[in-house]
């Protein structure tokens, strides 16, 4: 898509962002996939303004209005340590990448991938994520936008990508 901006995102847009985490939720489930329910419940509003405050999270804007999110950890947090366990710190964690359905299927988050390699500047090596297993569809897309396939993990499965 042309003309969009990613930037962090301010404290102003805290429950923007959880109403497009949650419509993205809301959707997930609709198609059947067991994947964020939790969002929908307010399961992390808490930690997701708090990531806002920390500038761990970024949004992705086209004429004003927030299409999609993300949230970049330098270090493991509690659920990366669940999933990955203790690994040397030499990664960066996706978390809650999501683009409003209406705006899906327009390369939305190869863009964010692509601002990801050209503007976080850190001396950390990879990018990792985790998806639930069971989310075909997910977990074909980052195979396809470059991630290396690590494993399974509590049903979640592991990517990595070089930074």
């Amino acid at each position: 898509m042309k003309n969009i901006q990613i930037r962090l995102a301010t404290d102003k847009e805290g429950s923007c962002i959880i109403d497009l985490l949650k419509e993205t939720a809301l959707w997930i489930k609709n198609k059947g996939i067991d994947q964020w329910t939790y969002l929908l419940d307010g399961g992390e509003d808490e930690e997701i303004i708090q990531c806002i405050v920390n500038k761990e999270t970024y949004v992705v804007i086209n004429d004003e209005e927030i299409m999609a999110t993300f949230t970049l950890y330098l270090d493991q947090n509690d659920w990366d340590k669940h999933i990955w366990g203790e690994v040397p710190p030499d990664s960066i964690y996706l978390h809650r990448l999501a683009v409003k359905p209406k705006y899906m299927k327009n390369g939305i988050s190869k863009e964010i991938f692509n601002w990801i390699n050209n503007n976080i500047q850190t001396d950390k090596k990879y990018l990792k994520l985790d998806c639930v297993c069971g989310n075909e569809k997910l977990n074909q897309f980052y195979q396809n936008s470059g991630f290396e396939f690590l494993g399974v993990s509590n049903e979640h499965s592991k990517y990595q990508k070089l930074l």
